[in-house]
This record gives structure tokens, sequence and C-alpha cells, in this order.
């Protein structure tokens, strides 16, 4: 009958959940395909063209983390914070990395003494063990461009794989008290995505026994997806919804490479058990 709604299609309100579900993927899409190009470029041109990316990111998430915390990048410890993370790098791309723990180490107390907040502290080992672990990572040349590239793409298979799958199935909450729109389904779903983008990748690579790059990939992954969960506490302990306006879709770099900063020490101690010029998946 006219104007009798018919019942096999979605009303309104399945519309607008439908929308809020799906509503920021055109931001994430866009800002993967500007960005993503940019970090594998900088990768495959060398160590210190990867360094300078690294410097310019840790440069970023340095002033997000001192904002996040209620601090001022101009005081002494914002300062400190800024200076101990990107000397940690640099160390480290001069194959100095444990100069560059070391600078932590000290950077964590001076900022602790100067800021006396253990949380606008902790960013420089949160921030400057994931820079120390990229930069060396990277060194060992072409095993290093390798293992960076595996690593990347387990972690952004592991993002994607999360997002698609959580707002596809939906269902039961991973943990509602950190973050609320997390499903066991995405992680779950992001874990499995992990794992086979890690398979094709070690594949295409250099190749290796499945069950043990299944075992890398799946450990890498786990990481990644704790990293989100840290920072998602992080953000509602200090009640905001991004760490920055910097990347559309994402909110800020803490947001974009949450990931990617727990994930990546983990892949350093594989590659230092794996041996130098060895790939951390062999």
């Amino acid at each position: 009958m006219p104007g009798r709604p018919d019942p096999t299609r979605p009303g309104p309100a399945a519309a607008v959940v439908g929308g809020l579900r799906w509503g920021d993927l055109r931001k994430r899409v866009i800002s993967a395909v500007l960005l993503a190009p940019l970090a594998l470029v900088c990768l495959w041109l060398g160590a210190w063209w990867w360094t300078a990316l690294l410097a310019i990111a840790a440069a970023g998430l340095a002033v997000e983390w001192v904002h996040l915390c209620g601090g001022r990048l101009a005081s002494p410890a914002g300062l400190v914070l800024l200076v101990a993370v990107l000397a940690a790098g640099a160390a480290a791309a001069g194959e100095r990395e444990l100069l560059g723990l070391g600078l932590i180490a000290a950077g964590f107390l001076l900022v602790w003494r100067l800021g006396g907040r253990a949380g606008l502290a902790a960013g420089v080992p949160y921030l400057g063990v994931a820079m120390v672990a990229l930069a060396w990572l990277r060194g060992d040349g072409d095993a290093g461009r390798d293992n960076v590239l595996f690593l990347l793409l387990v972690v952004w298979a592991s993002d994607i794989g999360a997002y698609t799958a959580g707002r596809l199935v939906g269902g039961a909450k991973l943990a509602p008290r950190i973050s609320p729109s997390k499903t066991w389904s995405g992680a779950i779903g992001g874990l499995l995505a992990a794992m086979a983008v890690g398979a094709a990748a070690a594949l295409a690579l250099h190749g290796a026994g499945l069950a043990h790059v299944l075992a890398v990939a799946a450990g890498i992954g786990v990481a990644a997806q704790l990293g989100d969960l840290l920072e998602s506490a992080l953000k509602r302990h200090y009640g905001v919804k991004d760490s920055g306006r910097l990347i559309p879709g994402h909110g800020g770099l803490l947001d974009r490479l949450d990931g990617v900063l727990t994930a990546a020490p983990i892949a350093a101690l594989l590659a230092v058990v794996a041996g130098q010029g060895v790939v951390l998946w062999q």
C-alpha cells in the first residue's frame, strides 16, 4: 500500500548506524593512499632517507605526546622529551643503538624530574624505543629493508583487517572500558589478516617455513593490536578523542602509528635473534 514502509528495506535508524559504521572510511583510504607510498619510497631509497622520515615522525609524535599529557613543548620537560627521542633515533641510525637506549633512560629521568609527571616522562621510552628499533632495523642493508617492509605490511594488514571485520561482523566488545568500538571479531580479523599478509610477504621476499612465518606475523599482529588498545587507554585517561588532527580519518600521528610503536621493538628483538643480514622470519 502507498505510504506503508517496506519491511525488507532498512529504516532510517539502520541507515544512520551503517553511515556511522563506515563514515570515516573515505578519509582513512585517502590518508593511507597518501602516506603509505611516502613511507615505502623512503624505505626503498635507503637508510638515511628512512632516518629522515623517522626524524620528522618522531618530532610530530613528541609534540602530540606533550600536548596529550597537558604539557607545553616550550617547557624544559617538553624540549628534553623532544631532544631525547630525536637523539636516540639518530644514535641508532649511526649504529650506536646502545647509546640510543642510554639516552632514552637519561631522558626519561630528566623529563620526570623537570616535569614532575611520570605520564609525560613515559613518552620518552614509548616513542624512543620504537624510533631506535625502526632506525636499527633499516640499517641492516637489504635484510633491514625487507624486515621493515614486512613489519609495516603486517601492521597495516592488522589494522585494515580489524577495521573491516569489526564493522562487517560486529559482536562482543573486546575491551569496552578502554575502547567501546573494538570487538573480538575485529581482533580476530586483524590477526588473520596479519598472518595472511605476513605469509605472502615472506614468500615474495625470501620464503621460509610457513609455520614459523605465521607465528612471527601473529606475534607482530598481536603487538600492533595491543598498541592500539594502549593508545585508546591513554586517550580515555586524558579525555580526548584523537591525539591530534594532522591525518584526516585517523586523528594524529599517535592514532596512526600506535601499532607500529609497539610492534617495532618486537620485530627488532626477532631480528637480533635471527642475526645480522638475516630476515627476522627465517
